[in-house]
């Protein structure tokens, strides 16, 4: 059984974290990354201070960054899917919450099915911020 338990991530968690971004962008054809692991750890350790970051599992699975000054997630990322796991990250981003919102990738139609039976509706598509070249969908969850 996969351990769904939740908690803040902490500076010890951050190579694992990178290394679930840089795995998942490595399995993913479409997506090409400028940045490897130290990179990634680095950005990931810039945002801590502002951002909600919870772990799901233990090893550590996924986790979920949230910014809650402006009710965004950040980045979703389970190392397999399937299993509960984005789901439970995904209610703790919604809990005592009346607007969340986020953006994925056009071509992860996975996350955006994902992200529909989780209650978000795809509010509108815009071309990527550089470095990045993925359009994005903005989708909205309200309670």
């Amino acid at each position: 059984m996969t351990d769904l338990t939740i908690r803040e991530a902490t500076e010890a968690d951050i190579p694992m974290l990178a290394k679930i971004v840089c795995d998942w962008e490595a399995e993913t054809e479409w997506m090409v990354s400028p940045y490897g692991p130290k990179e990634i750890a680095g950005f990931i350790t810039e945002a801590m201070p502002a951002r909600d970051i919870w772990v799901v599992g233990e090893p550590v699975e996924g986790y979920l960054s949230f910014d809650p000054k402006v009710s965004r997630v950040g980045g979703l990322y389970c190392r397999r899917t399937g299993l509960g796991l984005g789901k439970a990250l995904m209610d703790k981003a919604k809990e005592g919450r009346d607007f969340v919102w986020l953006t994925t990738h056009e071509p992860n139609e996975a996350a955006q099915r994902f992200y529909k039976r989780e209650g978000f509706s795809e509010v509108g598509r815009h071309e990527a911020e550089p470095p990045n070249t993925v359009r994005e969908v903005r989708m909205e969850w309200r309670a």
